[in-house]
């Protein structure tokens, strides 16, 4: 049985991502234009004959179906392709600028996860938690680049505490992860404090207040571990959050990264540096979710996941 449900995650991790990279090359070949010229660039003055040569090189004279076959192989061996305007491989172009793409992610998480904690444990009664979920919503519903902006020009422009641009040290990261953890860390405030106000009305609750559990006591070890529980099932909005982020957010704050690479590329038509991101934000989906999926039993042994809770329902 757990063979077979570890052969069905597999799979399905595998299917996710065969249907982004299909996703990805059946609309990049519906752009029209020709690659060839991309690379070459605006000015190039090519003969016929030579772009020809190159697409005889590159394989896109051959029918649709033998590039898609070549283009899963290639996938399948870790071959992304090269890039048309930087001439290097596509690993290579995504491995460069990860770093700084990971840093800013993890920085966004740390902070979306610090200020959606204290807002959930720290903030009690009615009005106290009513004003708190107006600004979760408000954060919510307001675009990153507005937040940016604003961040940009009250600590940058205004005080300056913050530099305006740049990737150099810690307080050039400070601004780009406030940005993009404002509106994670609001809804996951608002789930956590649901989950929090509905784990105080379950049973153990009244018996840890009844064995003299404090407010404090009975959240860190009774109640939060179950409204944690419905927070993980956002990981996917949080990943989405993260790195559809960081392509806005490495934009306003002219920082180095995955986003402005995918932007980039996708201005100046270099498909392969494209479909690669595409791919590997796939990839770390899938990953993502599989993390989520073991959190479950490590958080409460006694639950299922909500997907096998909802196949043993079935």
């Amino acid at each position: 049985m757990i063979f077979r449900r570890i052969l069905a995650r597999v799979a399905g991790m595998l299917v996710v991502v065969w249907g982004a990279a299909t996703a990805a090359f059946l609309v990049l070949k519906l752009v029209p234009g020709d690659p060839v010229d991309v690379m070459l660039g605006v000015s190039a003055q090519a003969s016929p004959e030579l772009k020809q040569s190159i697409r005889a090189e590159l394989g896109l004279d051959q029918p649709l179906l033998v590039q898609y076959v070549s283009y899963l192989s290639r996938l399948v061996r870790g071959d992304f392709g090269t890039s048309y305007q930087l001439r290097l491989p596509v690993t290579d172009v995504i491995g460069q600028q990860l770093g700084y793409t990971l840093q800013l992610a993890a920085a966004s998480l740390a902070l979306a996860l610090v200020i959606a904690l204290a807002g959930a444990v720290l903030v009690h009664g009615r009005a106290a938690r009513g004003v708190f979920s107006v600004l979760e919503l408000l954060a919510i519903s307001s675009p990153p680049f507005w937040i940016g902006l604003v961040l940009l020009s009250v600590f940058a422009f205004g005080l300056g505490w913050f530099p305006v641009a740049g990737a150099d040290g810690i307080q050039s990261l400070v601004l780009p992860a406030m940005t993009i953890a404002l509106p994670v860390a609001g809804i996951l405030g608002q789930v956590l404090r649901t989950g929090l106000e509905d784990a105080e009305e379950q049973p153990f609750a009244t018996t840890a207040r009844a064995r003299g559990a404090g407010p404090a006591r009975l959240v860190l070890r009774h109640t939060l571990r179950h409204a944690a529980i419905p927070a993980l099932t956002l990981a996917g909005y949080i990943v989405g959050s993260l790195l559809g982020g960081a392509v806005i957010v490495e934009s306003v704050f002219a920082r180095p990264g995955l986003g402005r690479v995918a932007l980039a590329a996708i201005t100046n038509r270099d498909l392969p540096v494209v479909m690669g991101i595409i791919v590997f934000t796939a990839i770390v989906f899938v990953l993502v979710n599989l993390l989520v999926d073991l959190a479950y039993r490590a958080i409460d042994p006694r639950i299922a996941p909500p997907t096998t809770a909802i196949r043993g329902a079935r």
